[in-house]
Order: C-alpha cells, then sequence, then structure tokens
C-alpha cells in the first residue's frame, strides 16, 4: 500500500447532497478494495484560477488515504466520466499507511497547529535575527555580494 492525495473540483452549483453522493461513491472505493482513509476534507466554494468549462467557481475537496493502484485508477476513472467533476489531481506522498501511524500523524500535525504563537516565534527564531522593514536604515546603501565574490575570485588566482 502507498499514501495517496486526491484534490477534486466539483461544479459549484451542486447542490449540497450531490457533492456528498460523489464524496461517499469515492469512500465506498476506498474501503471495498480494503483502504485506509486518514481525512476527507470539504475546502467549499473558492474561485478558480482560471475558467474550466465555463465555470468562474468549483467546490474543492480532498481525499488523504493509503491503498492500492487499481485503487486510484478507479477513483480517477470514476472523476474522468462524471460530467460534475471538473478536475483532479492525485498525488503520491510519502508517509504513514496503518490506520495507527495516519492517526499518531494527524494528532502531530494538529498539536503543531494548537501550538502558541509566541512559543512557534521564539522556537523559530532561534539563532535569526528579524529586524521589521520600518527599522531598516532606508538612506544606507546595500552591499554588493557580488563584488565581493569577485574580488575573492580574482585574489585567488
Amino acid at each position: 500500500m502507498k499514501r495517496y492525495e486526491v484534490i477534486a473540483i466539483a461544479k459549484s452549483a451542486l447542490p449540497e447532497e450531490d457533492i456528498t453522493k460523489i464524496i461517499d461513491r469515492i469512500e465506498s472505493i476506498i474501503v471495498k478494495d480494503h483502504g485506509v482513509i486518514a481525512k476527507i476534507d470539504k475546502w467549499g466554494k473558492r474561485r478558480l484560477a482560471y475558467e474550466i468549462n465555463k465555470e468562474k467557481e468549483g467546490y474543492y475537496f480532498l481525499f488523504d488515504f493509503a491503498g492500492d493502484g487499481p485503487m486510484v485508477s478507479e477513483i480517477e476513472r470514476n472523476f474522468k466520466i462524471d460530467d460534475r467533476i471538473l478536475k483532479f489531481i492525485t498525488i503520491k506522498k510519502d508517509g504513514a499507511v496503518t490506520r495507527e501511524g495516519m492517526d499518531a500523524e494527524i494528532a502531530a500535525a494538529e498539536a503543531k497547529k494548537s501550538q502558541p504563537a509566541a512559543e512557534a516565534g521564539s522556537a523559530s527564531s532561534e539563532g535569526k535575527i528579524i529586524v521589521p522593514a520600518e527599522k531598516i536604515d532606508a538612506d544606507k546603501p546595500r552591499k554588493s555580494f557580488e563584488k565581493e565574490s569577485i574580488k575573492k575570485d580574482d585574489q585567488g588566482k
């Protein structure tokens, strides 16, 4: 088994029950073929970057699961023949492929999100000096790193 992520875009004019039917069908394909579902996210309606089949908005949803190649082929085949799906993409990703491993990954991600902002800021800025843009002296000329590297190359020759 391998870990996959499938992101699909459905037509935005679909009622919520049609979106639920699409998600249930894909979920049943995964479960029928003994796959393991990590999460299913409904991202909701969003504006598309460009028009697809004269649609300017789409309903996004994501499946994160572990399964085999034939399972992915069946999911993609269902998306191809369904007129309600505008686009989809399947990505093979690294990660756990067992239920326990996926639960541990999700718990770790949630813990990382809920970590206080002050604690995260101090941990990530260790050894780094961050200067806000307002405190940088605009009158001071900036160093040119190209000139320094050229000088060092010339001295070595």
